[in-house]
Parts: C-alpha cells; sequence; structure tokens
C-alpha cells in the first residue's frame, strides 16, 4: 500500500520552495522538488509569494515608529509561531536575542540563510507584515487637491521653464478694461489663467470658455482648456487650466463668451482675452 501525500512538505523541500521564491532553484533542486505532490507544491509556493510581496512592500514603505507594547506582543508571536513550526533557534540563541534592544523601526527584512529552517522565518516575518503593516504606514503626503489655487499657480510662477504671459482684455463689453495673466507648465500640462476685472456671467445663459493654441497644431481648431464663471461679487478670478488633450508647444491663450457647457469648436463671435507667447 502507497504512503499518502503529506499536506505539508518537511524543512527540506520548504527550504527549497523558498528559495525557487527568492533566488531561484538549480535543476537539481527542480527535480528533488518535483518528489512533492503538485497540488501542494502549488499551494506552498503561492503563500510563499504572498509572503515575499508582503516583506518586499514593507522593506520599501515610508516606516513609523510601532508603539512599543504593540511591538512586544507581536514578538512575542513570532517567537511562539516559529517554535510551534518547529523551527525556533536554541534556547542559548534566543535568550541573546531576546536581550537585544529592539529596534525603534522596521528598516527591512533581510533574506540571509539561517542556520534553521528558513520556512519558519519567513512565515514568522509574513505574519508581523501583515500584522502591522497598517501601523508602519506613515500618512501619504498631501495630494494637489490640499493645495490652495493661489500657491500652486504661486509655484508655477517660481518654476524654471514655466510659460508665463500677461495682456489686455479685448473690447468686447465683458473685458474692457480687464487683465489677464497666464502661466503653463508644459512638462506637467498644468496651468492657471488669472482674470482681473472681467464681467461676471449668468451660467444660466452663457459660460466663458478657456482655449489653447498649439504651435505643432492646426490653429483652427485650438484645444480646449475648460469652462469656467465669473461671480457677481468677483473683482478677481484664478482659474486651472485643464487642457482637454495633450498640448505640445503652447504659442497662446483664448478666453471666448460660450454657451453654457462651452462647445467643441468655438466660432469665436466673443472673445474676452488673448494672451500670445513671445
Amino acid at each position: 500500500m502507497s504512503t499518502p501525500e503529506k499536506n505539508t512538505p518537511d524543512d527540506f523541500h520548504m527550504d527549497l520552495l523558498v528559495k525557487q521564491v527568492t533566488e531561484g532553484v538549480t535543476p537539481a533542486e527542480q527535480r528533488a522538488l518535483e518528489s512533492l505532490d503538485p497540488a501542494v507544491r502549488s499551494r506552498q509556493i503561492a503563500e510563499l509569494e504572498r509572503a515575499a510581496a508582503a516583506i518586499t512592500v514593507a522593506g520599501s514603505a515610508r516606516l513609523a515608529p510601532l508603539p512599543p507594547a504593540l511591538r512586544a506582543r507581536l514578538e512575542e508571536s513570532a517567537r511562539t509561531f516559529v517554535a510551534e513550526a518547529g523551527s525556533a533557534p536554541a534556547a542559548g540563541a534566543a535568550t541573546a536575542a531576546g536581550a537585544g534592544k529592539a529596534p525603534d523601526t522596521v528598516r527591512s527584512l533581510p533574506l540571509r540563510r539561517p542556520a534553521v529552517s528558513l520556512a519558519g522565518w519567513w512565515a514568522a516575518a509574513a505574519c508581523l507584515v501583515l500584522a502591522v503593516f497598517a501601523w508602519l504606514r506613515v500618512p501619504a503626503p498631501p495630494s494637489r487637491a490640499a493645495v490652495s489655487p493661489a500657491a500652486e499657480r504661486a509655484a508655477l510662477l517660481a518654476q524654471t521653464g514655466s510659460l508665463k504671459i500677461e495682456a489686455a482684455g479685448t473690447q468686447d463689453p465683458a473685458a474692457v478694461g480687464a487683465r489677464v495673466d497666464v502661466v503653463w507648465d508644459p512638462v506637467s500640462q498644468r496651468g492657471y489663467l488669472r482674470f482681473v476685472g472681467l464681467a461676471p456671467n449668468d451660467p444660466k445663459v452663457n459660460q466663458y470658455q478657456i482655449w489653447i493654441f498649439d504651435g505643432e497644431g492646426d490653429p483652427r481648431y485650438p484645444v480646449d482648456g475648460g469652462v469656467f464663471d465669473v461671480p457677481a461679487d468677483a473683482r478677481e478670478v484664478l482659474v486651472p487650466i485643464h487642457a482637454a488633450i495633450r498640448v505640445h508647444n503652447a504659442k497662446a491663450f483664448a478666453v471666448t463668451v460660450e454657451r453654457p457647457g462651452g462647445v467643441v469648436v468655438s466660432a469665436r463671435g466673443r472673445v474676452v482675452a488673448l494672451a500670445q507667447a513671445t
């Protein structure tokens, strides 16, 4: 009668599986792994790959100090896990390791081969990573949405390589006496248009629309830069430019009066501003 396959590989085969996931195996080692039941081998490889991914992410993340009480509980859990797996280091080594002060910050999880089975260490490391990952993450820096338009515009104005244009309003009744300036970053494709003195509009009747003339495009079809409104009590308006497609070589910016929601192609019947690069 044949002996049924074990559900868990022995330490020798587990070490080979870990090596296969982390650095690859030799042909002879691959033949040794083929003696395992295919289903068992596939399951173990999948679990080790998840552990490797967790360790890699934790090692590359920006980490914050772990609370001491939580760190102590996790270290104890790791020692218990390794002992139960039959892969714990000798008592003397464990005592020596425990005598050292735990680091304040988890930097990385080294992948050097210990004297005991790698399987237990990898399993313990994976458990630690998955258990504390949420604690270790440092909050991401504030998104651009948290930066005020005025601050972002100021940053673009100070940035080398940004296009900066100033112009006066046209003779359109909504723009007489108005002033406009534009800042545009060709790399990030971000920009701002600032109007002073542009007449308020009724969004139910019409809206202002921005157009970007690309030196590499057809001047009959400038790039749509978005629509905006001027409130009744606004002396100055600051408008982000949202180019519908990439602009390769911005040569001029225009603002027209269009129907609510804007148009795809402007008839340019009412142009309230035209800022051209020199």
